[in-house]
């Protein structure tokens, strides 16, 4: 990522991140539970191109009657790798809750995660780009 100081004020120059969502439209709550990440790349503070990637989830690595589950799994931190690895590029990833397992992992590859309350994917890009972003960690479950 690429900033720009001026005056005490950070512009974005370049940067990439991705908003984790179930629809391209709208910040999913859960991050385990979504299916695409709509990755976002910005230059000269802007947006240059969306794109909606797909995203591995909880359901491909449990059968239907875990999917419930929490906790340390046998394997998380390959399958957070997975998870994670269609975004591994980008420097911020946004999402409206995700466990302790994925928020820590993303951290330990670069990435940092932001849970929002933001509903709308648009709005979120909008308010991070301009350093309105509130971090919610409190939303982690």
């Amino acid at each position: 990522m690429w900033l720009s100081h001026h005056k005490s004020r950070v512009r974005v120059i370049s940067l990439k991140l991705a908003v984790v969502t179930d629809d391209g439209v709208n910040v999913s709550k859960h991050f385990g539970r979504a299916p695409y990440y709509l990755v976002v790349e910005v230059e000269g503070g802007s947006v240059k191109e969306k794109r909606l990637v797909p995203k591995l989830g909880h359901t491909q690595f449990h059968g239907a009657h875990q999917q419930e589950s929490r906790g340390p799994h046998m394997g998380s931190d390959q399958k957070h790798r997975a998870i994670i690895n269609p975004v591994s590029d980008c420097q911020v990833v946004i999402c409206g809750g995700m466990g302790m397992g994925a928020y820590q992992s993303l951290m330990l590859n670069g990435i940092r995660p932001i849970i929002t309350n933001i509903d709308s994917a648009d709005e979120a890009i909008d308010a991070y780009l301009n350093n309105r972003m509130e971090d919610h960690p409190e939303l982690l479950h």
